[in-house]
């Protein structure tokens, strides 16, 4: 009965540590980065959403190396990511990189991308092929 006690408090742990880290970044490989980095995105209220979209894209063209990457990323937040894709937009800005001369801070950057969102989402207008070909199938039924 002591086993087996033990046994069910070290899996009850070693559950509470694993569901403790939902919202970091899990950065062991390039399949599990994707996985972590949708469903926290997921989790995000829409004006972090882009944020922390941004900021990884700016990290991962910034950082083409993947092990340097995935070390770079590996258990961060989406605060602290955010705080990255701030950090390298300065640094781009400074250098003088031509995207980002027409902004003048990173607020403007992300307003700008999600009127682009809002805009893109807005004028998804139907097919006309959807309207003439009705959406049927039919089957010629055989006796065999």
């Amino acid at each position: 009965m002591k086993k087996a006690t033990t046994i069910l408090v070290f899996l009850v742990c070693t559950l509470a540590i694993g569901c403790n880290k939902s919202h970091q970044i899990n950065g062991s490989s390039l399949k599990t980065v994707n996985r972590s980095v949708n469903s926290i995105k997921e989790k995000l209220p829409l004006d972090q959403r882009i944020e922390f979209e941004v900021s990884f894209w700016t990290l991962r063209d910034e950082i083409r190396n993947n092990k340097d990457f995935l070390n770079e990323i590996d258990g961060k937040t989406p605060d602290q990511l955010i705080a990255k894709g701030k950090e390298l937009f300065l640094k781009r800005k400074a250098s003088g990189i031509k995207d980002y001369e027409q902004y003048s801070n990173w607020d403007q950057m992300i307003a700008q991308y999600t009127q682009e969102r809002i805009d893109q989402n807005r004028k998804k207008t139907p097919d006309i092929r959807d309207k003439t070909n009705p959406h049927r199938v039919d089957y010629k039924m055989q006796s065999m």
